[in-house]
């Protein structure tokens, strides 16, 4: 059975230009249970993981900091969102929900996270509305139960995963694979172990033929049994945020060519749904719905 981290809505009082990009973790699992998708016993809710994990990855001063809302204000403005306890332990669930998910990835093959995909969130600091890189945890996650040597990262957001990057600079165990928009932020690029750099309008059947030449190529090489998979929906052409020029249709169809690889492979794989900014909920809620409807006819 697909199992997915589901989180509790966050109702804390935020700015108007705030709410909208959290609007859409309230909307999705409501949209795949209404359409047959999904059934409850689909869902799990995680909790607040242990500190140890968070801490294989975080800087202790930044993690301590920003559990008592003592983030400088300059480094607080990077991160976007105005800082609260409660937001600070939905991040900390989150990655719960990663961690969890990898779990349920060694058992059916997948696991997913209607949040997650935090890719700005470094070592010791975070910005973009990333506080904490739940998908980083979930690799030290594993490599601290000894469940996976060799992870590889695919990180296919219309950002660069920059904090991600960072984070595994200097680590041959966890390969980092970021395409994105050349154009698109974080203007300053980090150095992924490889980075594929996009033009702007780039459209399904160019990008869909960089995918497909790249990934199989990248998986014998390095030879990963363990692979994590951020699955923006920034790239399709009507996001406020991005700059590529791809359809719903080829969105669904880049997630379906990644989960029938790592199936075909037999590989386990973790799906976070990272960003999705384009004006109309509807288009984003159908986008990301596209990615949990391919795992269902996939795997189960």
């Amino acid at each position: 059975m697909l199992k997915i981290a589901n989180h509790p809505i966050y109702r804390h009082p935020l700015p108007e230009g705030h709410r909208f990009p959290m609007l859409k973790y309230e909307l999705l699992p409501k949209q795949l249970l209404h359409e047959g998708t999904c059934v409850p016993e689909n869902f799990f809710e995680p909790e607040i993981p242990n500190d140890k994990y968070i801490l294989a990855v975080h800087d202790a001063e930044y993690f301590y900091d920003l559990l008592n809302i003592k983030i400088p204000p300059k480094e607080a403005r990077k991160i976007g969102f105005p800082l609260s306890e409660d937001l600070v332990e939905r991040e900390r669930i989150i990655a719960d929900g990663t961690m969890k998910a990898c779990e349920f990835a060694f058992e059916h093959g997948v696991g997913m996270n209607i949040a997650g995909g935090t890719h700005h969130a470094y070592t010791n600091h975070g910005e973009a509305f990333c506080m904490l890189n739940d998908q980083a945890i979930g690799a030290r996650y594993l490599q601290s139960k000894r469940l996976a040597k060799k992870i590889l990262i695919v990180d296919l957001d219309v950002h660069q995963g920059n904090g991600t990057a960072e984070i595994f600079q200097n680590d041959t165990s966890v390969f980092t694979f970021s395409m994105h928009g050349a154009s698109n932020y974080p203007f300053k690029k980090e150095i992924s172990d490889l980075d594929i750099p996009l033009e702007k309008g780039t459209n399904d059947s160019a990008y869909l033929a960089i995918l497909k030449e790249t990934l199989p190529k990248l998986i014998n090489n390095e030879k990963p049994n363990f692979i994590f998979y951020l699955s923006g929906v920034d790239v399709i052409t009507t996001d406020k945020l991005g700059t590529l020029g791809m359809s719903i249709q080829g969105c669904k169809q880049r997630d379906e060519y990644v989960l029938e690889t790592c199936h075909s492979l037999q590989i386990p794989v973790q799906c976070s749904m990272g960003g999705g900014y384009s004006p109309d909920i509807k288009t984003i809620i159908d986008a990301h719905a596209n990615t949990f409807r391919a795992a269902q006819q996939i795997y189960f």
